[in-house]
């Protein structure tokens, strides 16, 4: 959720210094976040009793979430990674700064876990996913291929093993709410909550890291890296939604969960195409073949991790071309996207203020996330041109750094 884009300039093939920050990468996580802002606000689901998919259910629903994870990874590997491992002092106060700023991240997201809002709150699962891939921070390239592929093939499969045996205890480890600092009293809980049970399941979604720690290492200023991210995301994507398609549709996976007792009741066709984490995914090996958003699946992990990966590439390709013609249109996500941070706090809470409450008189819906969403782009640029880091980033990089220190050798 912060931008760590903060390594020092390097030296570009040929001897040419390119900056050290991408703006392409911070113009994705502002895309992010516009999209995660937009299904916080606006209906993902028309009306019953057809509860049709909306445009911004179909669009952003999962995949702007997973673009954010997919980012941080990326960011992860920009400020502490190298293509070879670093020293073991190196990298151990590499750990220490992402730590320290998983810290930061944490305590946000539990303050926030205490306002009433119809939001699931990312942070607290976000910050657990930066201390779960500090083991990984100091692997080669190669070693992190396999790691990813591997963690998308078989956390689904895991994670469906033990969900049941948490969702069967009694009581169910399953919080139903954002985590909070009442939850620190329950752990047992709140660690199923954050990794199986939850909205945003931190065992499988440690794929998105992995993947972003992956695309991190690359050449990320060549255009080679950028056209090749951009075209492999959309063909990894495309395919992998096709296949759940045709698991669901023709292959007999949609009549299979159709008939389970904890599927009856909703608009399953909708929720497919939308987001299932209403629904216990238990109960048939049939949960496995779906593409779904927030699904969790192979397949999911597949098309929205295969879509972060074509956003990336293209705001990069954006990035260069902006460099070139001398013009920072991409300002507009970027200065919004270099202090996440920030501005979905102040989200989430602008939102409570509305929860379970009619909107004001001539207001809607979307009218609502126009004035929020303008209102970031605003406060980004002016924060951008200034060169200042927003409130909440600055705590997160004063907390890094302090993370990070090394005291001086004495002799």
């Amino acid at each position: 959720m912060t931008s760590q884009e903060t390594t020092p300039t390097q030296k570009a093939p040929g001897g040419r210094r390119v900056s050290s920050r991408l703006t392409g990468i911070d113009a994705a996580r502002g895309a992010a976040l516009l999209g995660m802002m937009a299904t916080h606000v606006m209906p993902t689901f028309g009306p019953s009793p057809q509860w049709e998919p909306t445009f911004v259910g179909l669009v952003f629903s999962g995949r702007s979430a997973a673009l954010f994870a997919v980012l941080a990874g990326v960011g992860l590997a920009l400020s502490t990674g190298k293509q070879e491992p670093r020293s073991g002092t190196e990298l151990w106060a590499a750990r220490g700064g992402v730590a320290m700023r998983a810290l930061v991240i944490a305590v946000v997201g539990l303050m926030l876990g205490g306002l009433e809002v119809n939001v699931a709150v990312i942070l607290v699962h976000y910050a657990v996913l930066f201390l779960c891939i500090l083991p990984f921070l100091g692997l080669r390239l190669k070693a992190l291929c396999f790691w990813a592929l591997g963690w998308v093939l078989l956390s689904p499969v895991l994670a469906y093993l033990v969900r049941p045996l948490l969702l069967d205890a009694n009581p169910p480890l399953k919080l139903g709410h954002n985590p909070n600092w009442e939850d620190m009293e329950t752990p047992a809980l709140l660690l199923a909550d954050l990794f199986f049970t939850g909205y945003y399941p931190a065992f499988q979604w440690i794929s998105y890291l992995l993947l972003g720690l992956v695309i991190g290492r690359l050449a990320l200023t060549t255009a080679r890296v950028q056209v090749l991210l951009l075209t492999c995301g959309v063909v990894v994507a495309g395919l992998a939604k096709v296949v759940g398609i045709l698991a669901m549709e023709l292959w007999g996976g949609r009549a299979a969960l159709s008939v389970l007792p904890n599927t009856r009741g909703y608009p399953l066709e909708s929720m497919l195409q939308v987001n299932v984490t209403g629904l216990e995914q238990t109960g048939t090996w049939w949960w496995l073949a779906t593409a779904s958003p927030h699904a969790g699946t192979t397949l999911d992990l597949l098309h929205s991790g295969g879509v972060a990966a074509a956003v990336v590439g293209l705001f990069l390709l954006l990035g260069t071309w902006a460099e070139r013609i001398k013009v920072n249109f991409l300002i507009l996500l970027s200065g919004p996207g270099a202090m996440t941070l920030t501005l979905y706090s102040a989200h989430v809470w602008v939102v409570s203020g509305f929860t379970n409450q009619p909107l004001p008189s001539g207001w809607t819906d979307e009218g609502m996330y126009w004035a929020q969403a303008l209102t970031a782009v605003v406060i980004g640029v002016c924060f951008a041109v200034l060169r200042r880091r927003g409130p909440l980033e600055w705590v997160a990089h004063t907390a890094s750094s302090l993370g990070r220190h090394r005291p001086a050798a004495v002799g």
